[in-house]
């Protein structure tokens, strides 16, 4: 058992919760992450590990309440315990250690992109992250990124920060040059736009993908991937892969595989169980 010692509310359907793990937070690299099941026959649920306290023996888990699981594990408050974490699990990102980097985040994908960043700084690489929401009240972990480099907010209605995509600021970024690497984490069609925006730049481009995970160990097929026409088990071989290489329109049709079936399960968590079967 995992007792949550902290909980935040970072958005409207974003919360944090900082969870005792000792053996995790003593060994997690940066783009790793654990597969969570709050109680006994519940969904395994993937997270990536946003943050970690070896000394404290802690690890920030970041959760986006969109289907009945990530919603029933949100409502567990400070004291209580999350039944299993597994990990750390996935390969660790690929990091420089010198020159600039570009980091992107979008929605909860920001929280993805902090540990990388905070890698990265560590090396004594110039970060420059690029964020962004739909408005103010949906941009997180700004000051976490503010102290690794530079942060550039973007907000879709203008409400924060400079107003518009982030891809409209990181196209900024790298016509100003020196960029070495891109890191890109969020919606599906924003990685995509990211790594189309950093082709003809030459700037080799890092996502994290979040394909539909069961065991995290390769053996149930369900993450699979397709990446330079090759299939790939996000668990096992990713989480992060070029970005210039993966198959984006299959990531996003594999992703709407089992929504009919949240949708389901969310109505009867409602009490509104009439969705036809």
């Amino acid at each position: 058992m995992h007792t949550i010692l902290a909980k935040k509310q970072l958005s409207p359907n974003v919360t944090r919760l900082d969870l005792l793990a000792p053996r995790i937070a003593e060994i997690k690299q940066p783009g790793q992450f654990v597969i969570v099941r709050a109680k006994e026959g519940d969904e395994r649920i993937p997270l990536t590990i946003a943050d970690a306290d070896p000394a404290q023996g802690t690890i920030a888990l970041v959760i986006q309440a969109v289907g009945k699981a990530t919603r029933d594990l949100v409502a567990l408050e400070v004291c209580d315990a999350i039944r299993d974490v597994a990990g750390p699990l996935g390969h660790p990102t690929e990091l420089i250690t010198s020159g600039r980097a570009l980091c992107v985040g979008g929605g909860v994908g920001t929280a993805v992109v902090h540990p990388i960043a905070k890698a990265l700084h560590a090396m004594g690489v110039h970060v420059t992250s690029v964020i962004g929401g739909r408005s103010q009240e949906w941009v997180i972990f700004e000051e976490e990124l503010a102290k690794c480099g530079d942060v550039i907010v973007c907000t879709d209605d203008g409400s924060y920060g400079r107003k518009g995509f982030v891809t409209d600021a990181a196209k900024e970024v790298l016509e100003a040059g020196g960029v070495d690497i891109a890191y890109a984490v969020g919606p599906v069609p924003m990685m995509r736009a990211v790594a189309n925006l950093t082709r003809p730049f030459g700037v080799h481009t890092i996502v994290s993908l979040n394909p539909v995970m069961v065991d995290g160990t390769g053996m149930c097929g369900g993450c699979r991937v397709d990446i330079g026409g090759e299939t790939k088990f996000a668990c096992v071989d990713g989480p992060e892969f070029d970005g210039h290489k993966v198959d984006f329109d299959l990531l996003a049709d594999r992703l709407a595989t089992y929504r009919e079936f949240e949708q389901r399960a969310n109505a009867c968590a409602d009490g509104q169980c009439k969705i036809r079967r």
